[in-house]
């Protein structure tokens, strides 16, 4: 439930204006999550949000993080989250525990990978789009590697 209610608070706060932590306990609340101040609280501090000086308004804080560290983010993320790859043509289909597809697909995002085009994220299954079927299979080889770690 944690994971989901995450992923859930850094999809609102990259679509919507959210100034205050009761406003984002509005929304989670409309959206069927229930979450009390404290619990908002540490989600806040974990997602590392900060509020925006021009208008007040939670976001993602902005740090020039070394590509190594994003690549050490997503590894972990692979290994924690990953539970099977599967490779349609120039597609990948990654399977996760219900919940774990959009924190696992967030950090996949962040590394930048020049082989892909874009990321799907559900409940439990990403889809990620490579620009060919060869990039494809050079990119389930990468993951399945980081998955054995």
């Amino acid at each position: 439930m944690k994971n989901y209610r995450q992923s859930t608070i850094l999809e609102l706060v990259s679509r919507r204006t959210v100034r205050s932590q009761n406003a984002l306990r509005l929304l989670l609340a409309q959206l069927g999550i229930e979450a009390t101040q404290a619990t908002i609280s540490r989600d806040v501090k974990e997602l590392g949000l900060v509020k925006s000086a021009a208008d007040g308004a939670y976001q993602v804080a902005k740090v020039e993080v070394p590509t190594a560290t994003e690549n050490d983010r997503a590894r972990r993320a692979v290994v924690e989250y990953l539970r099977r790859v599967e490779r349609v043509q120039q597609l990948l289909v990654l399977k996760t525990d219900p919940g774990q597809a959009q924190p696992l697909a967030f950090a996949l995002d962040q590394v930048s990978w020049p082989e892909v085009v874009g990321t799907v994220a559900g409940d439990d299954t990403i889809l990620v789009v490579t620009r060919s079927e060869r990039t494809a299979r050079v990119l389930v080889r990468r993951v399945e590697q980081w998955a054995k770690k």
